[in-house]
C-alpha cells in the first residue's frame, strides 16, 4: 500500500491560503489546523459552560431541525437501515442537553460530598436520572448553509456566528453543517465525496483517518447501495472471522485528538471514523476537489477503466507476493558471466533444426549450466507427475510420450486450486530468466511433449502470469534476433502453436479476472463469487 505511511501534520500556526491550496490540499493528506475557530463569535457564545446553550435555544428558537435517532446509540451507523431522521425542534434538543448538563453538575458535586449512605442512594438515583436521558438523538450534518439544494437551510440564522476559515480562500462551499451531541457519540468510519474541513467550536473530538488505499481492510459497503461510502465493519464487536481483513485495520489508520478551536482537514476519499465527548458542537466546510472539478463526464468511462486497470495490476502483484513471488531470486549454482552466457545461448540456437528438431540428437543437455540441469529435471518431473495424479497409467505413457503429439482431449487442465501450492508457477518464477531460457530450449530440443503438456494442461492461471512475466524478463536481456529464434524454437514443439499461445492467454486472463474480481470486493463491495 503505498500511501499508509503518509503522516498527518499538525499546524500550530494556521498557514496562509496559497500555502494550503499550494502544499497541503492537492497532496490529499490530512492535517490539524490548532486555532482555526477561536476568532468566531461562536467559539465564546455557543460554549455550554458559559452560558452557550441559552444562546443557542433564543438564537434558533423552535425551528426544526432533522435529528439522528438510533438504538445502537453512543454507535451512530449512517446507513439508512440503522437510524432514523425524525423531526425535532432545535429548542427541545437544547432542553435535553440542559438536563444531561445539569445532571453531570450534580453527580459531580455528589462525588465530592462525604459518602455517606443519603449520598450514597442519591448517587444511584442520578445514575437512573442519566440513562433516562434520551442518548440516542445526535445532531449529525444539520445544514447552515447548502448550495447543493434549493431548500432554506435549517439552521442559516447561525451563519453569522461563525467565519469562513482563512486558509479557505475564496473557496465555492458546497454546504456548512452543524454537528452536535447531548451525549458521547460515536460515528460509524466512512468517507465523503467532498474536501471536508472539520471545526471544533466546544468540546472535543478523538479521529481515526485510514487512506483511500486502506478499503480492503475496512470492507465498503456496495457501490450500488445507498450508504456506499460507509464500511461494512461494526465498531463493537466487530465480525473478524466474516471480515478477516479488518483485524489489521489499525495498521493503516492513524488517530488525531482535536479539542476546541482546532480543525481537521479531511480530504476527499479518506475513510475516518469520529468520537465525540458530550457537548461537542462542530461544524464542518465542504467544497469540491479541484480533481473531480476538472474531471469532464464525457471522460468518466476512460478514467474508470484507467483506474481498474491501475487497482487490477496492483492486485496482481500482491497475489504472487503472497505466493512468496515478490521479486526473483538466484538460483543457488552461480551463472556464467553475460559474454559466456550469449555465447552458449546462441551457440545452443545454431545448433538446432528447426525443420526436424525433434528428431534430432541435439548436445544441447549436455551445454546446460548445473542451475539450469536441476530445473529442467524438476520440471519435467512436475507435469509427468501433475499429468498422472488425472489420468491412468496408459493414457499417461500416450500423452507424454515425447515422439508423439498431445491431443486436448487425452488430458484435462489442471487448474491449482490452493494459490499457494502451485509448485510450477513457483519454479517458474525462482529462476532467472536466462537460465529458463537454455530450459526452455532444452526441453524444445528434447522433451517437445513434456512441454506441450507443460503449457496445454498443467501451466495454472498463475503459472501462466508468471510465465508471461519471465518472458517479458527474457526479452528485456535478449538481442532481437536471438530473441526471435528462441520464440521460434521455443512454439516450434507444439503441434498447433495457436493453441499453445491462446493456452498461455487463456491462463493469463482468468488470473486477471480473478484479480478484477478482488478489486471489486476489496474497493467496490461487491463480492462476484457469492
Amino acid at each position: 500500500m503505498e500511501d499508509e505511511c503518509i503522516q498527518i501534520r499538525r499546524y500550530e500556526e494556521l498557514p496562509m491560503a496559497n500555502d494550503f491550496e499550494s502544499l497541503i490540499e492537492p497532496k490529499n493528506v490530512p492535517a490539524v489546523l490548532c486555532g482555526c475557530t477561536k476568532t468566531w463569535k461562536a467559539f465564546s457564545l455557543w460554549n455550554p459552560r458559559n452560558g452557550g446553550l441559552d444562546y443557542l435555544q433564543a438564537r434558533v428558537g423552535s425551528s426544526v431541525v432533522e435529528a439522528m435517532v438510533s438504538s445502537s446509540a453512543p454507535v451512530f451507523y449512517g446507513d439508512l437501515g440503522s437510524h432514523q431522521r425524525v423531526p425535532l425542534p432545535f429548542s427541545t434538543f437544547i432542553d435535553l442537553c440542559k438536563k444531561r448538563m445539569h445532571l453531570q453538575t450534580q453527580h459531580q458535586q455528589n462525588l465530592d460530598e462525604d459518602h455517606s449512605v443519603v449520598s450514597q442512594t442519591n448517587h444511584e438515583h442520578d445514575y437512573l436520572s442519566l440513562e433516562d436521558v434520551p442518548e440516542q438523538i445526535y445532531l449529525a450534518q444539520v445544514p447552515i448553509m447548502n448550495s447543493d439544494r434549493q431548500e432554506r437551510a435549517q439552521l442559516g440564522i447561525l451563519r453569522e456566528d461563525i467565519q469562513m476559515p482563512p486558509i479557505l480562500g475564496a473557496k465555492e462551499l458546497s454546504c456548512i453543517n452543524l454537528w452536535m451531541n447531548n451525549a458521547q457519540a460515536r460515528s460509524s468510519t466512512h468517507y465523503d465525496p467532498h474536501h471536508n474541513l472539520l471545526c471544533i467550536v466546544s468540546g472535543r473530538k478523538q479521529v481515526v483517518l485510514w487512506p483511500p488505499s486502506a478499503s480492503p481492510s475496512l470492507y465498503p459497503m456496495p457501490i450500488y447501495g445507498e450508504a456506499s461510502n460507509h464500511s461494512s465493519v461494526a465498531l463493537e464487536n466487530p465480525d473478524y472471522s466474516f471480515y478477516p481483513r479488518a483485524e489489521c485495520s489499525m495498521e493503516f489508520g492513524q488517530k488525531v485528538e482535536l479539542e476546541a478551536g482546532d480543525a481537521l482537514f479531511i480530504p476527499e476519499g479518506w475513510f475516518h471514523q469520529v468520537d465525540s465527548d458530550d457537548l461537542t458542537i462542530a461544524i464542518n466546510f465542504w467544497w469540491r476537489s479541484n480533481i473531480m472539478s476538472s474531471m469532464l463526464e464525457h471522460m468518466d468511462g476512460y478514467y474508470l477503466r484507467r483506474i481498474l486497470r491501475r487497482l487490477i495490476d496492483k492486485e496482481m502483484d500482491q497475489q504472487l507476493l503472497k505466493l512468496g513471488m515478490g521479486k526473483t531470486r538466484t538460483c543457488a549454482d552461480k551463472l556464467p558471466n553475460n559474454e559466456q552466457t550469449n555465447e552458449i545461448y546462441s551457440h545452443m540456437l545454431k545448433g538446432m533444426d528447426f525443420k526436424d528438431k525433434r528428431h534430432k540428437e541435439g548436445n544441447t543437455l549436455l551445454e546446460l549450466e548445473p542451475a539450469a540441469v536441476q530445473v529442467l529435471h524438476k520440471l519435467v518431473s512436475l507435469v509427468h507427475n501433475s499429468v498422472s495424479a488425472g489420468q491412468d497409467q496408459q493414457s499417461l505413457s500416450i500423452s507424454i510420450n515425447d515422439n508423439e503429439p498431445v491431443s486436448n482431449d487425452k488430458c484435462e487442465n489442471i487448474v491449482i486450486a490452493d494459490l499457494k501450492d502451485d509448485p510450477v508457477a513457483k519454479s517458474l518464477w525462482d529462476v532467472e530468466p536466462q537460465t529458463l531460457q537454455y530450459v526452455f530450449l532444452a526441453m524444445a530440443n528434447n522433451f517437445p511433449r513434456t512441454l506441450e503438456a507443460l503449457v496445454l494442461h498443467v501451466l495454472s492461471p498463475v503459472g501462466a502470469e508468471v510465465l508471461t512475466r519471465k518472458f517479458d524478463e527474457m526479452d528485456e536481456q535478449a538481442l532481437e534476433g536471438d530473441r526471435n529464434k528462441f520464440y521460434e524454437v521455443f512454439y516450434s514443439a507444439f503441434d498447433d502453436q495457436s493453441a499453445a499461445m491462446n493456452s498461455i492467454l487463456k491462463g493469463k486472463e482468468l488470473f486477471t479476472q480473478q484479480a478484477f474480481k478482488n478489486v471489486l470486493d476489496k474497493f467496490v463491495g461487491v463480492n462476484l463469487e457469492s
